[in-house]
């Protein structure tokens, strides 16, 4: 389970990036977080995953503060982040052994061919991630993310760059993973893929938490019979017109 209790993070000029942001994700449920661009959806992740310094509030992972039990916070789950060009010197069969030494992953060898094989890239796991496609890039993160089974995933654009059979394969790994009573919180742009995939979903804009709940809730609320992505137009455009 992931909660956020009264989150805030500002910036320059004391503009909020987050604004009391105040949120539960139950385990066995996927949870869309949607924005527009400049949201605060990437900021709230890297305050969730403790790249960022939370500025009021609280962050908790199955109850253990990101701030105050950072590595025990931190094992608890795996992170995909919005950009894939990371450790590129490395050779794919480096980098993901690297990530296997972090978390004291032993059976590493059955976890790699696993994730490789399903992603379609264990031919590429001697050569260096600088010669990857997107694509590819994206895939061995996605594998990184993966190797010590974390029991929440937090993942920000996780289907950027990918192929549709590897799109398709991440979507059913992510409901088998909720269905096992774990925990998937993703960020996503891509609203089809959200009305389809979601238990729930969360709307925020200009750091405020618009709305949590359903689609079918979010419909009673606002609008019936309309697609999410007519209802997410509406709720920030709304929003727009009263600041």
């Amino acid at each position: 389970m992931i909660e956020f209790r009264n989150v805030s993070k500002s910036y320059k000029k004391g503009v909020k990036a987050v604004d009391d942001l105040s949120l539960t994700i139950h385990d066995g449920e996927i949870f869309g977080f949607l924005g527009p661009n400049g949201a605060g959806k990437s900021t709230t992740i890297r305050m969730l995953t403790g790249i960022l310094n939370i500025d009021e509030g609280q962050i908790l992972l199955d109850g253990k503060d990101i701030e105050k039990e950072p590595i025990e916070a931190k094992k608890t789950f795996g992170y995909v982040a919005d950009d894939p060009d990371q450790f590129l010197s490395l050779k794919g069969i480096e980098y993901l052994n690297f990530m296997a030494d972090v978390y004291g992953v032993e059976n590493r060898k059955e976890i790699i061919k696993e994730l490789t094989e399903k992603f379609e890239i264990a031919d590429a796991l001697n050569s260096r991630i600088e010669s990857y496609s997107h694509g590819m890039r994206q895939k061995i993160v996605i594998c990184g993310c993966l190797m010590h089974e974390p029991k929440n995933w937090i993942l920000d654009e996780p289907m950027t760059g990918l192929d549709p059979r590897s799109s398709f394969d991440l979507k059913e790994m992510m409901r088998k993973h909720a269905a096992a009573g774990n925990c998937v919180f993703f960020s996503t742009h891509v609203l089809d893929v959200a009305e389809k995939l979601c238990d729930r979903v969360g709307i925020i804009h200009k750091g405020k938490l618009l709305f949590t709940g359903t689609l079918q809730e979010m419909r009673e609320t606002f609008k019936e019979d309309v697609s999410l992505e007519q209802l997410f137009l509406e709720i920030t455009e709304d929003v727009e017109e009263q600041l």
